[in-house]
């Protein structure tokens, strides 16, 4: 099986797939963490910007007009 890229909540200690998924009941996984907003806090304190929403917006949002 191809690798399989999903988005998961973390609930009361439960991943949470936001979509059904293609396996069989007990089918044991390897799953790789990788958390939204991660690269926000491994980049903190590069742009010197105290506002964490407006660093978080500039961060997170796609640049349009290059």
């Amino acid at each position: 099986m191809a690798p399989l890229v999903i988005e998961a909540t973390y609930e009361n200690g439960v991943l949470k797939p936001a979509q059904a998924l293609p396996l069989e009941e007990h089918q044991r996984v390897q799953i790789t963490i990788n958390s939204r907003g991660g690269q926000v806090r491994a980049t903190a304190g590069l742009i010197p910007c105290t506002d964490a929403k407006l660093i978080e917006h500039i961060a997170l949002d796609p640049i349009e007009d290059l």
